[in-house]
């Protein structure tokens, strides 16, 4: 597996410093957060951008994933919106238009997989009525996706209307194919699941496309440094090794871009020390 880190927990800087300071430090991977700021799908820059991004991937041999998980670049007034649990169709085509984009700069990046999620479910809508929005939605994502030689990594989110695994399990039988894969994130398995991360990471180690890692306490959904919540590490990475995983492992500290160099090290060290202890 690959060390990585998110570039949303970077967002005080140019993305370019961003890749600079990553590699710097000793990662090998990012999750490229699209958002107004970084690689922005609607610039009439987006071309020059991709392509320069591409170069700077390459000199710091940085592997990567896209991520789509920006707060406001869809809809200034509401964080996430539109997503794909979104009431009207034409709210849902705003979401999949957006992925499609990001499929695009995944495949011109040659990343290896797009990660998306649910989306918050807003009304009072019949469960059926909501799962019947998003499996009309993804298929045609999926084929997009694999036109472009790319899989779409789904995450399971604490709050939004897939936020366990075990529906995401029921998603992958109401769509009736096996090409959906499965961004994992430690700490919201640790937040939601019952039983030891371990066991989850083995269980879906055939679906696992992309790693989401931080620390977390149980029950409380909120991004920590590794030491402050109470996740036990050493049997995740045993997990992860056991699993055969071979991708990115990201760390995801959105909310602590104030005082990124600092703590992009210290989760360097965190994590490369225990890889280095289990190996």
């Amino acid at each position: 597996m690959r060390l990585g880190y998110n570039t949303n927990g970077l967002s005080d800087h140019r993305w370019d410093q961003a890749l600079e300071l990553m590699a710097a430090v000793g990662y090998q991977s990012v999750a490229i957060t699209i958002d107004h700021h970084c690689l922005n799908p609607f610039s009439p820059k987006l071309i020059d951008d991709v392509n320069r991004m591409r170069r700077l991937l390459d000199r710091y041999r940085l592997t990567s994933v896209v991520e789509t998980g920006a707060r406001f670049l869809l809809n200034p007034r509401q964080k996430h919106e539109p997503t794909l649990v979104s009431p009207t169709e034409s709210e849902r085509a705003g979401r999949i238009d957006f992925l499609r984009r990001c499929i695009d700069i995944a495949h011109d990046l040659g990343a290896s997989a797009v990660s998306c999620w649910s989306g918050v479910l807003r009304n009072d809508a019949p469960a059926e009525d909501v799962w019947a929005r998003l499996t009309s939605s993804l298929p045609g994502v999926l084929d997009y996706a694999g036109t472009k030689g790319l899989r779409l990594a789904f995450e399971p989110e604490p709050g939004m209307f897939i936020e366990k695994l075990d529906q995401f399990r029921e998603l992958n039988e109401r769509l009736g194919r096996d090409d959906l894969g499965l961004t994992l994130d430690i700490g919201h398995v640790h937040c939601v699941e019952e039983g030891a991360i371990a066991d989850h990471i083995l269980a879906w180690r055939e679906k696992l496309l992309n790693v989401h890692i931080e620390d977390m306490v149980r029950g409380v959904h909120e991004h920590l440094r590794f030491g402050a919540g109470t996740i036990d590490f050493p049997p995740v990475i045993r997990a992860l090794q056991a699993s055969g995983y071979s991708g990115g492992v990201h760390v995801e500290l959105s909310r602590h871009s104030h005082m990124a160099p600092e703590v992009l090290r210290e989760s360097f060290e965190f994590l490369s020390g225990l890889l280095k202890a289990e190996s």
